[in-house]
């Protein structure tokens, strides 16, 4: 409620306003109208009269109209209606009650006021909850490796496979022996030697009989013995068992 004995300071743009009222049971309380002022002021002066309307020309609001500078002159109903604050004066002090004090009908020239603070918080809420029922993006998938189509590409593509299944080996190490038994040609074949007289010819980079093969191959690659990673994995698979690693392996196996 304004104090006694005080009176608004005229201006020389007056801007009309409308009286913000509260309906409690059969009767009307007036909200807060006292003018923002300074402690011990009394009656306004001429001087204090040219102040004010200079400085009310000084207003500011942000550009986003989220903070305001009061200045003399002005009470929270006036601010809350001339900026359209959501929940009115009560909502406005409610959001600044640590800048403006105990008392909602002393505002002190100079202060910055959140404007439309349950407004904002409004639509965060709105967002987050928008955001939290947004179904998860899936990860997207990790490209699968492309090897080149030739023995480079095969070895690695081999040593890929061998690394999921712990079996040991290097690029040198499969290189040297591809060399020695195939001269890399995934389709050589052994027709003269022991295991051809047998009839289980050796195949492939490696030179690997089909029961080796069988034994040693390792799931996930062809069950084609010319397949050249199916054939250089089940190779290493099986030296790895006999010898330790390809790696050891210098000469007929």
């Amino acid at each position: 409620m304004p104090a006694k004995g005080k009176h608004r300071r005229p201006k020389h743009h007056r801007i009309t306003r409308k009286l913000a009222l509260a309906g409690t049971g059969g009767a009307a309380l007036t909200l807060p109208l006292i003018s923002a002022t300074t402690a011990g002021a009394v009656q306004p002066t001429a001087t204090t009269t040219a102040a004010t309307a200079a400085t009310t020309a000084a207003k500011v609001v942000t550009a986003a109209a989220t903070t305001y500078s009061v200045v003399a002159g002005d009470t929270l109903s006036e601010i809350a209606v001339e900026h359209s604050v959501s929940g009115g004066w009560k909502k406005l002090y409610a959001a600044n009650r640590s800048v403006i004090g105990d008392n909602p009908s002393i505002i002190r020239p100079g202060i910055k006021l959140k404007l439309d603070t349950q407004a904002e918080t409004d639509r965060a809420s709105r967002s987050a909850a928008r955001t939290a029922l947004k179904p998860a993006a899936a990860p997207a998938a990790k490209p699968a490796t492309s090897y080149p189509n030739n023995l480079d590409g095969w070895i690695r593509e081999s040593l890929a496979v061998m690394a999921k299944h712990g079996i040991p080996g290097s690029y040198n190490g499969i290189h040297r022996n591809v060399m020695r038994e195939s001269s890399g040609n995934p389709m050589a074949i052994n027709n003269w030697d022991i295991n051809a007289q047998n009839g289980i010819p050796s195949k492939g980079l490696l030179q690997v009989i089909d029961p080796t093969f069988r034994a040693y191959h390792v799931p996930g690659t062809s069950q084609n013995s010319y397949d050249p990673v199916a054939n250089i994995t089940a190779a290493c698979n099986y030296a790895a068992a006999r010898y330790g690693s390809i790696d050891n392996v210098n000469g007929p196996y």
